[in-house]
């Protein structure tokens, strides 16, 4: 599962579809929906908010916001809580570094197109962080890039 900290912008059209679907996967997580994935540990940015449903709510809203201009049609009925988050959360600079490299690797891989715009691209977070100086998040599982 990845949820990318990254701007939706950012993101090619399979990573974009992908990272609605594993948001979705999430929200069904932590509204006790589905048994898998519980103990996923990039949750544990969404639970450690007091509002867990409405954070998520809130990604997948911008998700849907970037199909939106992309011209797709992702289904915002699905969103248990949409609309703006009462809070952004945290995300490290170094967290979205990675992400960003992780994201060119895939890029590079499968849409020669993307990864042109990917390298002449600064990277910028998804509208629910807010970029705070540190190390890789703690719950970061990705091997190497």
């Amino acid at each position: 599962m990845r949820i990318w900290s990254l701007h939706p912008a950012h993101l090619d059209r399979a990573a974009l579809v992908a990272c609605w679907r594993e948001a979705l996967l999430a929200q069904a997580v932590l509204a006790g929906r589905t048994k898998g994935y519980t103990r996923h540990p990039q949750l544990e940015r969404f639970r450690a908010q007091s509002d867990p449903l409405g954070s998520v709510g809130a990604y997948l809203s911008a998700v849907a916001d970037e199909a939106d201009a992309r011209g797709y049609r992702f289904d915002r009925t699905r969103i248990l809580r949409p609309g703006p988050a009462a809070v952004r959360i945290p995300v490290t600079d170094d967290q979205l570094a990675l992400e960003w490299q992780h994201l060119g690797a895939k890029l590079d891989q499968r849409s020669p197109a993307d990864a042109v715009r990917w390298r002449a691209a600064t990277p910028s977070a998804h509208p629910l962080f807010t970029v705070v100086p540190g190390p890789v998040e703690a719950w970061e599982r990705a091997s190497t890039v």
